[in-house]
């Protein structure tokens, strides 16, 4: 089924690239950017004016079905915080939606149209009000107000729960997340934000590929570890 394949998609990838910007044609350049630098699951945030035009434009442009294609790519909406606005973006092309926080409508949406969604949790009861409305993977936002070592501690009563940190997560820590059992990291504007600064969108797809080299290190690494 396309949800579950999505969310392993997701997984496998392992990082994904939450973008924000001030107009539609700047979000789908750094987007191009990211996917060019080997970043394959791009959250367009609903804060960028217009968002859903990059959204559909990038929906347009790459493809989820075959990995292995020249334009592969999965295109999804983040800072998704009602329901009205979720049917907006699965209409404009969104594949996956992430909320910063629990918002029951939201997820009953998402689920009847079968599209995979990640709502932001803080607390435990979060993540189990989550859980009990079928979510597969949870946002934990703000990742910078934990250490990783908070993903262990939830999953010890919640073994279940698939848990995605966004915001504080960058390259001196992404070992430690993937180490700790998350099930991927969402980065912001750490990926950007150089960038931004300079007018050199090339730093985005050299970041990428730095998020990317790293990503696959602590993967390597967990699976040998695992190994003995």
């Amino acid at each position: 089924m396309k949800k579950l394949r999505l969310i392993q998609q997701i997984q496998d990838a392992g990082v994904v690239a939450v973008l924000r910007g001030d107009s539609p044609e700047e979000v789908i350049r750094m987007a191009e950017k990211a996917i060019e630098g080997g970043i394959k699951v791009i959250e367009v945030t609903m804060t960028v004016p217009f968002a859903n035009e990059a959204i559909t434009a990038l929906a347009k442009k790459y493809t989820s079905s075959d990995p292995e294609a020249d334009n592969y790519a999965i295109i999804g909406a983040g800072t998704v915080l009602d329901s009205e606005t979720a049917r907006i973006t699965i209409l404009a092309g969104a594949e996956f939606v992430v909320s910063p926080g629990f918002d029951r409508d939201t997820i009953m949406l998402c689920n009847r149209y079968r599209v995979p969604v990640m709502p932001g949790a803080v607390t435990v009861h979060d993540i189990v009000a989550s859980l009990e409305l079928g979510v597969d993977v949870v946002k934990l936002f703000p990742g910078n107000l934990y250490s990783p070592s908070v993903i262990p501690s939830l999953k010890g009563p919640l073994p279940q729960a698939n848990i995605m940190p966004t915001g504080g997560v960058n390259l001196d820590n992404l070992h430690e997340w993937i180490q700790a059992g998350a099930f991927a990291v969402g980065i912001g504007s750490d990926l950007t934000k150089d960038a931004l600064k300079t007018g050199n969108y090339d730093l985005i797809a050299d970041k990428a590929d730095a998020y990317m080299k790293a990503f696959d290190k602590a993967t390597a690494f967990k699976k040998a570890k695992a190994r003995g």
